[in-house]
């Protein structure tokens, strides 16, 4: 299975909310995490097979319009990230959530 990391980037922290919920529940994907960045930026990461990420990243970006003041600044998926970046950026799954790897 290649494995991609997910991510969408929103305007205020309800949006990001939604925006995982609506990831996790769309598709098998693992929420491994979420960076706020200041200025009301908040992006939220997942894992898990390449057309399941991308679904999830569809659903996140959608389900966003339904959040009143959310607005979905970037998106991006990387598909097969290097191994170097599990261990210098937030993406890896980390022992609190192996039990919702998918």
């Amino acid at each position: 299975m290649a494995v991609a990391v997910g991510m969408i980037e929103t305007k205020g922290f309800p949006a990001v909310v939604e925006a995982a919920d609506a990831m996790v529940k769309a598709a098998r994907v693992t929420l491994v995490g979420y960076e706020k960045i200041g200025s009301a930026r908040v992006t939220v990461i997942v894992r898990g097979d390449v057309s399941e990420v991308q679904a999830s990243v569809l659903a996140g970006i959608e389900s966003v319009k339904r959040v009143y003041g959310g607005e979905v600044l970037s998106t991006h998926i990387i598909a097969r990230p290097h191994e170097n970046l599990e261990f210098v950026l937030p993406i890896r799954y980390t022992e609190a959530v192996e039990q919702f790897a998918t």
